[in-house]
């Protein structure tokens, strides 16, 4: 197995459907070859088990040992004697070819990368695909054919490098949609106007999701009402404390004014409290204290993804790869694994990937961060652009791009962030790929995608107080912003939010994928049928980096079959 052995034991269980207490992982872990003992044991759980525990790991350990010695003394039985012949096999050369039949191909860089959760859908691992749908039975998906078309290969990748398969794609059947795109449709000046507009916006749209579950009062009547009334709030969330007794004081704000609402500590949503975020919208119900002047809390509601959601799937075999934080002009851009990737491309293995879509970040910038001119490789913005733009030319010319920036790109900080302007439009023309903003809703062969490049996933992660969600976890924090239907209710904290008529960060619709990025960790799973994919990054750890304790996910590019929803993450060497 690869480096970080306990990691990759869980995946593998994981793949197979099994979780494992700590102590089981470390046992496998320690085993001379982890993945046959990960083998064996899966053979060997019981049915109805999905934790597998040291225990079993033990027994199932031994009983391969107790098979083995058996199989060995019965070989040794049926082994005919010593042969004097000279040209007969020496124990050497047994050794040389059992290492030789266990050797791992050098040449599959294929990774398995999934959630720790086993009622998710797997990711597959190797070449074979047998992977789960997110809605179906857990059979792997039919392939179906793709028509002729045409490739294009760059002067980059000549053909000898890439080799004697010929991508046929029928480019016809490519359908993309974009929806939600604040390019060219900005009008907000900073004015305290354009603020009032857009928070009025945001509350509207979401308490509509939950004035249905609840028996919603505007905080000016329930003022009238008598004490120890039933009575619920759609409101945003303008303030939480706790109080002296360790209770929670929710302060929850419609378009007629501001009531406090008290949540017991002892009560089960009192768990809840702590992923609220100021300015999300919820919901609550409960009774009215005896003055009238406060709602003792009874239930909780966020807007959410109903349960019994069912995605949208493409009607072909067709993939997209979903990569993020590309980072050319930093010294640490994988510039080798981006061409590994770009030559799979063209080979037969990708050939039903049709898509490249890309959540934000394709140069380094500059001044993002302190002393980051120390780390660039090219230190003109322009030409940051242009070399990311040659890379782009190594991807088939058959492949439809789409593209949003990121923070790190040459537009504005403040989310919405448009789109590129025309001059970088011209640089990066390459296979006349869509630009877009961030956030944008992009329906590629019916699949609803939200493409976010995630700068909110810091605010979650920092705001949560469990340890589930953390960068080593970051769909666990996309979860989060589905549950809230938007992706950056926080104002104020660490991410900028520009003032517009439209609250384009509201998450109307229910997507099918949630595809983001920023934070250089992969993450892949699925919520209530949404799957959710962070898609690393193609940089290398930097010196900030290494100041801050993050460890990117390099090279990794996660690979979506548009019909069936599941993921296959590759990696790339670099």
């Amino acid at each position: 197995m690869p480096n970080s052995t306990p990691v990759v034991v869980v995946r593998e269980l994981t793949s197979h459907g099994y979780n494992a207490d700590r102590d089981a992982v470390t046992l496998l872990a320690d085993e001379p070859d982890p993945a046959r003992a990960v083998e064996h044991v899966v053979e060997h759980a019981p049915a109805d088990v999905l934790t597998i525990s040291a225990a079993q790991v033990r027994d199932a350990l031994k009983a391969r040992g107790d098979d083995e010695a058996a199989d060995a003394s019965g070989a040794r039985n049926d082994r005919p004697g010593p042969s004097t012949d000279a040209a007969s096999p020496t124990a050497a050369d047994d050794t040389a070819d059992t290492a030789e039949q266990n050797a791992p191909d050098a040449a599959d860089h294929t990774t398995d990368h999934t959630d720790d959760n086993p009622s998710e859908p797997t990711i597959s691992s190797g070449s074979e695909k047998t992977t789960s749908s997110s809605k179906a039975s857990g059979s792997a998906p039919e392939t179906k054919g793709v028509s002729e078309g045409s490739t294009g290969v760059s002067d980059a990748l000549d053909a000898d490098s890439i080799g004697e398969f010929e991508r046929a794609v029928d480019e016809t059947l490519h359908e993309v949609r974009v929806a939600n795109d604040i390019t060219g449709q900005s009008t907000g000046t900073g004015d305290y106007g354009d603020f009032v507009s857009v928070f009025r916006d945001r509350y509207d749209r979401l308490s509509s999701k939950l004035r249905g579950r609840v028996n919603h009062r505007p905080t000016n009547a329930l003022e009238s009402m008598g004490g120890g009334s039933e009575a619920a709030i759609v409101g945003m969330v303008n303030d939480i404390r706790s109080t002296a007794s360790g209770h929670w004081l929710i302060e929850l704000e419609d378009t007629n004014g501001v009531f406090p609402a008290l949540v017991m500590k002892d009560r089960d949503i009192a768990a809840h409290v702590d992923e609220l975020l100021l300015d999300e919208v919820i919901a609550v119900e409960g009774s009215l204290a005896q003055d009238g002047g406060i709602l003792f809390v009874d239930s909780l509601h966020f807007p959410d993804v109903p349960r019994t959601y069912e995605p949208n799937t493409a009607d072909r075999h067709v993939q997209a790869a979903l990569i993020s934080d590309v980072h050319v002009g930093s010294q640490e851009f994988a510039d080798y694994a981006w061409e590994s990737f770009a030559r799979w491309l063209h080979t037969e293995e990708a050939e039903h990937v049709e898509y490249l879509l890309i959540a934000g970040d394709m140069v380094e910038g500059v001044g993002v961060y302190p002393n980051q001119d120390d780390e660039l490789d090219i230190v003109d913005i322009y030409e940051q652009y242009e070399a990311f733009a040659e890379k782009l030319k190594q991807v088939p010319g058959d492949m439809e791009i789409v593209m949003i920036p990121g923070n790190h790109d040459a537009v504005r900080l403040a989310e919405p962030q448009p789109a590129f302007d025309e001059e970088l439009r011209d640089i990066m023309s390459a296979h006349d790929a869509r630009i877009t903003g961030n956030p944008s809703t992009v329906t590629v062969e019916g699949v609803n995608v939200l493409m976010y490049h995630g700068v909110s996933i810091d605010e979650v992660i920092a705001e949560h107080p469990s340890e589930s969600v953390s960068y080593q976890a970051p769909h666990r924090a996309m979860e989060k912003l589905l549950r809230k239907r938007h992706v950056a209710p926080q104002y104020g904290g660490r991410l900028r939010v520009a003032p517009e008529e439209k609250d384009y960060l509201v998450m109307d619709d229910v997507p099918d994928v949630f595809h983001t990025g920023h934070v250089h960790k992969l993450g892949v799973g699925t919520y209530n049928n949404v799957r959710l994919v962070n898609s690393g990054c193609w940089q290398e750890q930097t010196e900030f980096q290494k100041s801050v304790n993050i460890d990117p996910d390099v090279a990794t590019a996660p690979i979506l079959d548009l019909d069936t929803l599941d993921v296959t993450v590759r990696k790339f060497e670099n």
